[in-house]
């Protein structure tokens, strides 16, 4: 398990149906040891902090094995890491294995898997294609946020070592699928709910869940 890339990026304005859209989604590799604080990688912007950022999502990885599965589905060969708008692009860490609440040694950084990604329109814009956010989400190869617990440095190269693994042992692909096509399955609710290392947010969801108040 290893870093292959670490991706950063400022927010720029892109056209999307007539109108300006802010959006930090355009990441590009750096060379060399970068720091990451609790807020993200330093160099890096979110445009919309409601939505992406914050130490919640201070940290968005993304599988390198996923590059060519979009790449043989879509059709395209144009593919570089920072794709998908993702800070690292890694190897041999995947949504099926990966646990939330999940503690990973990056360099000399610590990091804590938080939730699954749910995209936005601005993948869309990204990818060129308004439908790819709907795929993105139905494949379950959506990757996955990390809070940062240590603070430290992390380049292109950095072995990814598992430091601790949650009890309640649910997974970034059952719980992206929870929230987003499992709408009935109210036991899982309750265990999303009750599950203290997923995000703020998100466990708020299951908690409205759980009390018949969301979807």
């Amino acid at each position: 398990m290893r870093v292959l890339s670490v991706n950063v990026g400022r927010a720029r304005l892109v056209m999307h149906n007539g109108r300006p859209v802010s959006t930090g989604i355009f990441k590009t590799p750096v060379d060399g040891p970068i720091a990451v604080h609790t807020h993200g990688l330093a160099g890096d912007v979110q445009a919309d902090l409601s939505v992406h950022g914050g130490p919640e999502k201070a940290v968005y990885a993304y599988p390198w094995e996923h590059y060519a599965a979009w790449s043989a589905e879509l059709g395209r060969g144009d593919f570089s890491p920072g794709q998908f708008g993702e800070n690292l692009t890694i190897e041999g860490l995947g949504e099926s294995t990966v646990h939330i609440g999940d503690v990973f040694r990056i360099g000399s950084a610590e990091l804590q898997v938080s939730q699954p990604r749910a995209p936005c329109l601005k993948l869309g814009i990204k990818m060129k294609s308004a439908a790819f956010p709907a795929a993105f989400l139905k494949s379950g190869r959506v990757g996955f946020y990390l809070r940062v617990l240590c603070e430290g440095r992390i380049a292109a190269g950095d072995a990814v070592a598992c430091v601790s693994t949650d009890d309640a042992r649910m997974t970034v692909v059952e719980m992206s699928h929870l929230r987003h096509f499992d709408h009935g399955n109210l036991d899982g609710a309750r265990r999303a709910a009750a599950l203290t290392s997923l995000s703020a947010d998100w466990r708020g969801h299951f908690q409205k869940r759980v009390a018949g108040q969301s979807p």
